[in-house]
C-alpha cells in the first residue's frame, strides 16, 4: 500500500513558518524546542482520529495560525491590566502576564512576601536557571501535541518557589489583548517545597471580537506535605480559541485541590494532567463549564496514582444552552504497585435546550487489585417537577431556572475555601445566567 502524505492546513503551515522565523530569536534550550516543534510537526494538529482529541478536532477548529504577540509596551501593559476584572476583588498578590508576556514592572521582586520566589522565565531561560531542570514534570504529559506547541515557542512565564505557609494568595493573571487575533505560549513553573502551603488563583480574559490563541502551560510540583488550593477561571473572549494545561506532581501526603470555572471562548480545551508520586495523597479536582450560543468546550483530565494508598475525587459539572457543545475525558490510570487506592471520577451535564450536546467519555485504566475506583456520567435536563413547585411559588420560570442551574453547579465550586474568590466565581455564574435570562 502506498504511504499517504496528510496534506498540511494552513495553520498547520503558518506555525511551521512562524517556529522556523522565531526558533533562533527564542531564549533559551534550542534542542528542546526543535525536538518538541519536530514531532509536533511530524503528526500536525491533532484531530478526530487521534482517540485524545476525538471530539475537539483542532485540525478543523484552527482554520489559520494567528501570529505570537510581540512584548507590550509599559503603558499597553498598564492599561490591559486596568481592563481586567477577574478576581479583582479578591486581596493577592497579582503576577500578571499581558499577550503571553510577564509584566515585571508591576511587580515588586525584591520585596514579595516571605516565603515567595518569583524568577522572570525568559531570564531564566537566557541563563540556564537551575529551576529549569524541574519543567515538564510529567513525562507523558509532554507528549501531548498542545503542550508541544507551548514547549516549542515559549519565550515568557514565570517561575515560583512557595516555602512555608504563604497567607496571600498569589494570582496568575493572563490577560490578551489587541484588534487583531494573537497568540502566545506562556509557561509557568510553581515549586511548592515540602510542607508548605499557598493559594494560587489563575484568571484568563481577552477582548471580544479578536480570535486570539491563547496556549498556556501551568506546572506544579508540590512537596511532601504540601497543602495546594488552586482556582481558575476562563472568561476569553468570544471568537478566542483558548488552549490550557495544569501538569501537577504531587509528593506523600500532598493535598490538591483545583477547582476551574469555564465561561468563556468559542473554542476551549483545559487539559489537567496530574500524577501522585508519594503515598497518602489526596487530590479534589472540580470542573464548572457554563457555555451557550456555539461555543465549545472541553475539560480533559488524566490521573496517574503512580503510588499506592492515594485517593483523587473528580468532579465536573457542565450547563449547555443554544447550540453550545461540551466535551468532559476523564481517565484514571492505576498501575500494578498502586494498592489501596481510592479514585472516582464523575461529570454531569444540565441541557438547557435541544441543540444541546454533550460528550462524556470516563475511564479506568487498572492493574492494581486491590482498589476502589468507579466512574459516571449523566446528561439531562432541568426538574420539570422541581420547575414547577418553585413557578407554583410565584417566581418566574427564567428565576426558578437560574436558581435550579446554581444549586447544581454548586456543588463543583463549594470545595474553594478562599471566600472571596469563591464569591467572585458566584458572581460569575449569576452574570451567565442573568445574560442568558
Amino acid at each position: 500500500m502506498a504511504d499517504v502524505t496528510l496534506m498540511k492546513t494552513p495553520a498547520e503551515t503558518g506555525l511551521a513558518q512562524a517556529f522556523e522565523a522565531a526558533r533562533s530569536l527564542l531564549p533559551g534550550d534550542g534542542e528542546s524546542r526543535a525536538k518538541a516543534f519536530e514531532v509536533f510537526n511530524r503528526n500536525g494538529l491533532p484531530h478526530r482520529r487521534v482517540e485524545e482529541f476525538k471530539y475537539t478536532d483542532l485540525r478543523a477548529l484552527m482554520r489559520e495560525a494567528a501570529p505570537f504577540a510581540p512584548k507590550p509596551s509599559a503603558v499597553q501593559a498598564r492599561a490591559a491590566l486596568d481592563g481586567a476584572t477577574a478576581f479583582v476583588g479578591v486581596p493577592a498578590l497579582r503576577v500578571p502576564f499581558v499577550n503571553g508576556h510577564f509584566v515585571r514592572e508591576a511587580v515588586a521582586l525584591d520585596s514579595l512576601p516571605e516565603g515567595v520566589e518569583i524568577v522572570p522565565l525568559a531570564e531564566a531561560l537566557a541563563s540556564g536557571h537551575d529551576w529549569l531542570a524541574h519543567l515538564s514534570p510529567i513525562e507523558w504529559a509532554a507528549e501531548n501535541p498542545v503542550y508541544q506547541l507551548n514547549t516549542s515557542f515559549m519565550a515568557d512565564g514565570v517561575m515560583l518557589r512557595i516555602a512555608g505557609s504563604v497567607e496571600t494568595p498569589i494570582h496568575l493573571r493572563f490577560v490578551t489583548v489587541g484588534d487583531s487575533a494573537v497568540a502566545t505560549a506562556t509557561r509557568v513553573l510553581v515549586l511548592v517545597e515540602d510542607g508548605a502551603s499557598v493559594t494560587l488563583l489563575e484568571s484568563h480574559e481577552s477582548n471580544d471580537g479578536a480570535g486570539h490563541q491563547p496556549n498556556d502551560v501551568v506546572e506544579l510540583i508540590a512537596g511532601d506535605e504540601a497543602k495546594v488550593r488552586h482556582v481558575r477561571l476562563n472568561a476569553e473572549g468570544d471568537r478566542a480559541l483558548a488552549l490550557s494545561t495544569l501538569a501537577a506532581k504531587m509528593g506523600t501526603e500532598t493535598q490538591l485541590t483545583s477547582v476551574n470555572v469555564t465561561t468563556g471562548a468559542a473554542v476551549s480545551r483545559h487539559q489537567v494532567f496530574a500524577r501522585f508520586d508519594g503515598e497518602n495523597a489526596h487530590a479534589q479536582i472540580n470542573g464548572a463549564t457554563m457555555i451557550k450560543g456555539r461555543q465549545h468546550a472541553d475539560s480533559t483530565l488524566v490521573v496517574e496514582h503512580a503510588a499506592p494508598h492515594c485517593e483523587s475525587r473528580e468532579l465536573f459539572k457542565t450547563v449547555i444552552d443554544d447550540e453550545a457543545t461540551g466535551v468532559f475525558q476523564g481517565k484514571i490510570i492505576v498501575p500494578h504497585h498502586a494498592q489501596k487506592t481510592d479514585g472516582r471520577m464523575m461529570s454531569a451535564a444540565l441541557l438547557l435546550a435541544e441543540g444541546a450536546a454533550m460528550n462524556n467519555k470516563p475511564e479506568l485504566e487498572i492493574f492494581a487489585d486491590d482498589v476502589q475506583c468507579a466512574h459516571g456520567a449523566t446528561c439531562g435536563q432541568l426538574d420539570e417537577d422541581l420547575l414547577f413547585y418553585l413557578m407554583a411559588r410565584g417566581l418566574p420560570r427564567k428565576e426558578a431556572e437560574s436558581l435550579l442551574v446554581q444549586a447544581f453547579l454548586s456543588e463543583a465550586v463549594e470545595f474553594v475555601d478562599n471566600e472571596a474568590a469563591r464569591e467572585a466565581l458566584v458572581a460569575e455564574v449569576e452574570e451567565w445566567l442573568q445574560k442568558r435570562a
